[in-house]
């Protein structure tokens, strides 16, 4: 059985969990990855939020995975600002995949977030595995996208009976995940291990 705790992230481990998060992501969704950069700006970024940022570690200190939390909003028709939690990447070494690491950052996080008083988590994420944590797609509480469209992939949750009751309108997520430009995504690159770029995995 594979043995670990979860912990919060500490600066000394922003490399480790970059290169986790570049090994996750890899060829999934697009030749290469940019997820490894977007974790590195989501730390410099206001939105981040470090109590909610965790790492699971096993008894010899190798980190198998990571869920990092920024804070997003919804505005609704009249302009009126709710935060909200959207929390990604979420990252677990390919080789340490379904053996529960994933779901087990997932649950305490989002206890973590609930005890810290926050409303609701919204993410993109796959549909057919969010669900079994509680999420929805996000139109059950009249939350849309940016540009105003719903889709199984964009959900939301509530972290308390009905804290989302009274939130509805346009998600926006930080800066951040607009901000990852592929020249910059290059040039980081370069800190990690050479990797093949080839086709996507997965389509998302």
């Amino acid at each position: 059985m594979l043995e670990y705790v979860l912990r919060n992230e500490h600066p000394d481990d922003y490399h480790e969990v970059d290169n986790l998060t570049r090994e996750t992501f890899w060829n999934l969704h697009q030749p290469g990855c940019d997820e490894h950069l977007l974790a590195h700006k989501l730390r410099l970024s206001e939105a981040f939020v470090p109590e909610l940022d965790f790492v699971a570690v096993t008894p010899q200190g190798k980190i198998l995975g990571n869920i990092l939390y920024s804070r997003s909003k919804v505005v609704a028709a009249d302009g009126t600002e709710h935060t909200t939690l959207t929390f990604g990447p979420l990252s677990v070494l390919p080789e340490f995949q379904k053996q529960g690491v994933g779901g087990a950052l997932v649950r305490h996080s989002l206890g973590e977030a609930a005890r810290l008083g926050y409303k609701g988590v919204i993410i993109f994420g796959h549909p057919s595995y969010y669900p079994r944590f509680g999420f929805q797609n996000a139109a059950r509480f009249g939350i849309t996208t940016g540009d105003g469209k719903n889709f199984d992939a964009f959900m939301a949750l509530e972290l308390a009976p009905s804290s989302l009751s009274g939130i509805s309108g346009r998600f926006a997520h930080a800066p951040a995940f607009d901000d990852l430009p592929q020249a910059e995504v290059d040039a980081f690159d370069k800190g990690f291990p050479p990797k093949e770029k080839g086709e996507p995995r997965e389509k998302f």
